[in-house]
């Protein structure tokens, strides 16, 4: 069967945008997010700090917001790449936990952050991660259809639970090994596919 799905809301720049927050990401891993300036954001750039402002007239709260979102798109985009092809629900969501664990899992500069400036940190990625689990919860619908969910609101429902459930483990694994495909096969047909079963 050849499906066409596509996940929408990855955040695109231009190449200014781009080098911008290239720039401003560099500096992060650096520096931490507290220490970084607008001023090391236009030196790292080779740019002036009235072009960073023009792209970013919020200053360094909506350079740092932008630099998190840019990361999320970037995942989001390769995850799209990883899910291609996928013939079930139960494939699709064995390789999205499996990509995912192991994605954030190499994210150095994130977990960092997460360990040091938890406050600058943590309330944009829950912003992030919520347009995360919205995004996912649309993808998943068409499968969701295969599956057997044929009410429009049940299904709805369905994929959101589906979505969140799925960063609620990711992101808080316990005892779970996530990359381990048996016990991620496992998870999601008991846990996962069992919870909307009917």
């Amino acid at each position: 069967m050849t499906r066409n799905h596509g996940i929408d809301g990855i955040h695109r720049t231009d190449q200014v945008t781009q080098r911008i927050l290239e720039a401003a990401f560099n500096c992060v891993v650096r520096w931490g997010v507290a220490k970084t300036t607008m001023e090391d954001v236009a030196r790292e750039c080779h740019t002036s700090r009235a072009t960073i402002y023009r792209y970013f007239p919020g200053g360094r709260d909506e350079l740092v917001e932008s630099v998190i979102a840019w990361q999320a798109g970037q995942f989001l985009a390769e995850l799209y790449e990883v899910l291609h092809g996928s013939q079930s629900l139960q494939e699709i969501l064995e390789r999205l936990i499996l990509f995912s664990s192991g994605y954030l899992r190499n994210l150095e500069v994130l977990n960092r952050l997460l360990a040091t400036e938890p406050d600058a940190v943590i309330p944009k990625l829950t912003t992030e991660i919520n347009l995360m689990a919205s995004t996912v919860s649309g993808f998943l619908v068409p499968y969701l259809r295969e599956f057997g969910v044929d009410d429009q609101v049940n299904i709805h429902e369905a994929a959101d639970y589906l979505a969140r459930m799925l960063f609620s483990f990711i992101s808080s694994p316990g005892d779970l090994d996530l990359q381990d495909r048996t016990e991620v096969s496992n998870l999601v047909r008991v846990e996962l596919l069992g919870g909307i079963a009917h």
